[in-house]
């Protein structure tokens, strides 16, 4: 049987070498902590820039679905304006009109308020006949009606004006 020396290893003498080896693994370890700060910094940074990218993808597909009903809601309004002549002309076409403000409504679709006596605003309103000489700007008539959608004017309403 072979007996094995139970020899103290805390006493052996220190040559340098163990201090030396120490010494190369906590500047080992200190390079790979800074390599790790450095890789955890660049994927934060990555993450960042994902989720920019994330939320600008989203909005240009957000412009893009609200641009096309812009667009079919633009070809829409001559149908629109030839529904509003057909109940002006026909009174039995009359109960019409609440049901087509309903329905555009429910689409987002509102008139702009053109109605005699409102008060001219450029913003709203497109005036091709301005009558009078008074600094007070009115319409006192509507020619083609304007429409918002989703509380963007969509088309500004074509009225004649009437300076009081």
């Amino acid at each position: 049987m072979i007996k094995k020396d139970k020899t103290n290893l805390n006493n052996v003498p220190n040559d340098g070498a163990s201090d030396a080896a120490a010494g190369g693994v906590d500047a080992r370890v200190a390079e790979i902590e800074t390599k790790l700060a450095e890789m955890t910094a660049d994927l934060q940074r990555t993450r960042a820039d994902f989720e920019n990218y994330r939320k600008q993808v989203e909005l240009q597909k957000q412009n893009a679905v609200k641009m096309a009903q812009q667009a079919t809601v633009i070809k829409m309004l001559p149908l629109l304006d030839d529904l509003d002549r057909a109940i002006s002309a026909y009174a039995e076409l009359k109960p019409l009109e609440k049901s087509l403000e309903k329905t555009l409504g429910g689409l987002g679709i509102r008139r702009i308020s053109s109605e005699v006596g409102v008060e001219f605003n450029p913003d709203l309103h497109d005036a091709v006949m301005v009558e009078g000489d008074g600094a007070k700007e009115l319409v006192s008539e509507t020619l083609r009606p304007g429409y918002y959608y989703e509380n963007e004017v969509l088309r500004p309403a074509m009225v004649k004006v009437q300076k009081s």
